[in-house]
Parts: C-alpha cells; sequence; structure tokens
C-alpha cells in the first residue's frame, strides 16, 4: 500500500510517523546528532562509573583501540619514510639550498653571456674589433662618396654658371 504521491524505491520506502507514534516514542525516525552524542557521553560516564569502581586492568584507556592484529604486532617498516617537520626557529636562514646541475648550467651561462656584452660594449671582444674596423672603413667610403658627390655638384653648378656668360 502507498503513502503519499512519491513512489517507492528500491531503498526503501518513505516512513512517516504518526502523531500517536510520537506521543508513544516508538517513532521510527532517525534520532537526531545531539540526542545519539548525550547518550554516548551517558554510555562513557556509566563505562567510567563501573571500571572505577571495578579493578583497573585495563592500561590501555588513554591509547586508541586499534583494529585486528595493530595492537598485537607493531612493525618498523624500513621503506616508510616519516616526514620531519621543521619548525621556524630550527630553520638555518644562512644555509642555501644546493643546486641542480642544469639550474647552475644555466646560470653560468646566464653569468657569460652578460660578461661577453660587456667586453662587447667596451669594444674588448675579436668580434667588436672586426665590427669597429667595418665600421670605420664604412664611415671612410661614405666621406669619400660625399665629397666626391659635393665635386660633382660644385663642377655642374660651374658648368651652368658658364653656360649662361
Amino acid at each position: 500500500m502507498g503513502r503519499g504521491k512519491y513512489k517507492s524505491k528500491p531503498t526503501g520506502r518513505r516512513q512517516f510517523s504518526t502523531p500517536e507514534d510520537m506521543l508513544a516514542g516508538t517513532s521510527s525516525r532517525p534520532r537526531t546528532f545531539r540526542q545519539v552524542e548525550a547518550e554516548h557521553k551517558e554510555e562513557e560516564n556509566e563505562e567510567g562509573s563501573e571500571q572505577e569502581s571495578g579493578d583497573e586492568s585495563d592500561d590501555q584507556g588513554d591509547q586508541p583501540r586499534r583494529k585486528g592484529t595493530q595492537g598485537i604486532i607493531e612493525i618498523e617498516n624500513p621503506n616508510l619514510v616519516k616526514p620531519k617537520t621543521l619548525k621556524a626557529r630550527d630553520i638555518d636562514i644562512g644555509k642555501t639550498t644546493e643546486l641542480s646541475r642544469r639550474e647552475r648550467e644555466e646560470i653560468e651561462k646566464q653569468k657569460a653571456h652578460e660578461r661577453y656584452m660587456r667586453l662587447q660594449e667596451q669594444g674588448k671582444t675579436e668580434q667588436a674589433k672586426k665590427d669597429l674596423e667595418r665600421l670605420t672603413l664604412i664611415r671612410q667610403q661614405r666621406a669619400e662618396a660625399a665629397k666626391k658627390r659635393e665635386e660633382e655638384k660644385a663642377a655642374k653648378e660651374q658648368k651652368k654658371a658658364e653656360a649662361r656668360k
């Protein structure tokens, strides 16, 4: 028999408690977290009072219970790497971390390039010397060409002046 407009699901039907069930306390409704927690504390208090009155044979009351054979057998795994926790006060600021080979080579390469460029600007490298020689040669050629153009221009003007006379 279906109750309400909801279809039954394979996991089970919805169950609604009637007001009579709620008053009687036989409701199948799940208890709230606070109620469950309160009952759990009451059980602990009852167990604690029983242990105090009885012999204290269990010294493992402080330690959490372990499942299976974990409590019986303690195996030290040699492959297990336990994480080291470093506190801020224990860290050595002066200590530098070692660079990998690739990082070291990359830094050396950058420094060498900077050094080369500095020498290049000062004109001390072979390539810089060749470039400067080429530059002076080009300047000479341009100066000669400019001088030749001036002479040709002056000669042309002279011819024009003679033609007018």
